[in-house]
């Protein structure tokens, strides 16, 4: 997303105040990667790429939750409020991953991962 794909992802990080935006095409394509995957893994009995498409669908669902709802606030309806020292960690971790709106010097990590020099520090 942060390479040759940027065209699609950018807007992402510079806010076009729409509702949808080019980066939420990557979950159509996803989700169209998923569905081939488990049906010809279940039609063709290749267990391996069945769990590939599962896979490929549970992260979906895990970047929906913690990246769009969670962090985004995507949701307006619903309001997420952090307690766990995980969570904080992450959605600071995204914040410092967004400070930057352009393809260079952009930090990219594992959206469910948050590097120790992004912890929130508990208070004494």
């Amino acid at each position: 997303m942060h390479g040759f794909l940027w065209v699609l992802h950018e807007d992402h990080h510079r806010s076009s105040g729409r509702r949808f935006q080019k980066n939420d095409l990557f979950a159509f394509f996803f989700a169209g990667l998923s569905f081939g995957f488990i049906y010809s893994g279940l039609y063709y009995g290749i267990q391996p790429l069945t769990a590939a498409g599962f896979g490929v669908t549970l992260y979906g669902a895990g970047y929906f939750i913690f990246h769009d709802f969670m962090f985004h606030g995507r949701i307006k309806a619903l309001h997420f409020k952090p307690r766990s020292r995980y969570l904080k960690n992450i959605i600071n971790a995204h914040r410092v991953h967004h400070s930057v709106s352009t393809k260079e010097g952009a930090l990219s990590f594992g959206f469910l991962y948050a590097p120790k020099k992004y912890a929130i520090m508990k208070r004494r």
